[in-house]
């Protein structure tokens, strides 16, 4: 069966989506930017952001059922890869498991935003 996740603790999804699709036990996630749930406002930054990304995946992931070990793939957008380092340092610092990842440079993301990650994550559940 097929479950819509809309996350409370994430922000509100800039379009006709939903944060993630939990089916037979895997979560896809949509791709999280660096808005503050609270506010709405993008965090100033690359460091900044990618913190508030992972926040906000976490966020996703949770009201999914499942948790950050249970990520299996990641996808990272960065607008310039000058920022992988930092991106990378950051994200070591969560995905501690390392799961399979891709991250490519693309020329604009939503709202303004450097980084943007999703993910794909397998649970018992």
């Amino acid at each position: 069966m097929k479950q819509t996740i809309i996350a409370e603790n994430a922000p509100k999804a800039l379009g006709p989506y939903s944060h993630a699709i939990k089916v037979n036990g895997m979560v896809f996630t949509s791709g999280q930017i660096g808005l503050d749930p609270e506010t709405g406002a993008l965090k100033e930054g690359i460091e900044e952001q990618t913190k508030q990304v992972l926040k906000n995946l976490e966020a996703v992931l949770t009201a999914a059922g499942v948790k950050v070990t249970d990520v299996v793939k990641t996808c990272v957008f960065v607008q310039d890869l000058k920022d992988f380092a930092t991106v990378n340092k950051i994200y070591g610092e969560v995905f501690t498991h390392a799961p399979a990842r891709s991250c490519v440079q693309v020329a604009a993301l939503p709202a303004g935003a450097l980084v943007e990650i999703e993910a794909i994550a397998a649970s018992d559940n």
